[in-house]
């Protein structure tokens, strides 16, 4: 199967109605060319916590610091669904799944699994099935770069994953690239492989290895985008945070959500709570900790 062939089938796989149903009324909503869902429960097809959406619109990509991000709730038959959207044009999607922007987020998470869940048109879906290729691509360049010379290609997806997350301001469990990888073992079985073939990087086989044949003068410069993009990680996600922090629309909702759901005590949101949940989160807290000593 060609890489082409393997990312369209992957981005059509069936998924929960509910999941549908919400991803076309945020796509009404903002007048999208494209939703993508992804995240674990694409993979469990379970309904609880959040569910893991992009918002892909129509126009010229965006500059300074995105996407937005939001939050909502839905209500459901007898339950409530909760999202979290990350919103921006499928321009700037594409573009940084190339590799032609500084983000390090969008080629390491779409190389991972999602699924196109709505889309306007044929032209919005091939462009979101080209845009996420084109994420394979970029992530299988560099996991041969920083990845060992020779090795099974697990061994080069643990090699990108650490790699992206040292340059992201995140913290992530010691050997989380090991369950991205165990999770999602079909997924992954042979996409390098066909990313390689596909990009024209030959290599040789050896039983369950293979090694890499990247000319020197390519790899150099692969490492050099790289380093540019490591040193700006850390900045560049303090940027969204800081943004997130004035922009998150439903962040208010989204955090009481999180406290009832971890400590078990539910927060009232008051109008004052819901414009304005940077200034309240220390009364917040406190009063959640006061309940938990009470308790």
């Amino acid at each position: 199967m060609s890489l082409s062939a393997r990312v369209e089938a992957a981005l059509s796989r069936a998924v929960d109605p509910a999941v549908t149903e919400f991803a076309a009324v945020l796509a009404r909503e903002a007048g999208a060319l494209a939703v993508l869902f992804y995240g674990s429960n694409l993979r469990t097809g379970s309904r609880e916590g959040v569910l893991d959406y992009y918002v892909l619109l129509p126009g010229r990509p965006e500059r300074g610091i995105w996407p937005r991000v939001s939050y909502r709730e839905r209500a459901c038959k007898d339950e409530i669904l909760r999202a979290k959207i990350a919103t921006m044009t499928l321009a700037k999607f594409a573009e940084a799944a190339r590799g032609e922007t500084l983000d390090t987020t969008i080629w390491a998470r779409f190389v991972q699994p999602s699924a196109l869940v709505w889309y306007r048109d044929d032209a919005a879906r091939v462009e979101v099935t080209q845009a996420t290729e084109a994420a394979v691509l970029t992530a299988a360049r560099l996991a041969v770069a920083v990845g060992p010379c020779s090795g099974t290609e697990a061994d080069y997806w643990r090699a990108l994953f650490r790699a992206t997350y040292q340059a992201e301001l995140r913290v992530e469990k010691a050997g989380r690239e090991n369950s991205i990888l165990e999770l999602n073992a079909g997924h992954f079985d042979g996409l390098l492989s066909d990313a390689l073939k596909s990009d024209d990087i030959h290599f040789r086989r050896h039983g369950s290895h293979i090694a890499p044949d990247m000319a020197a003068n390519r790899r150099r410069s692969i490492k050099a985008w790289w380093r540019t993009r490591r040193r700006l990680g850390k900045p560049i996600n303090i940027l969204r945070l800081l943004r997130a922090t004035r922009t998150f629309d439903g962040a208010a909702r989204y955090g009481a959500w999180k406290v009832e759901r971890h400590t078990g005590i539910a927060v009232k949101l008051t109008p004052w709570r819901e414009r304005h949940p940077v200034l309240a989160a220390p009364g917040v807290m406190w009063r959640v900790w006061r309940a938990k000593r009470r308790a």
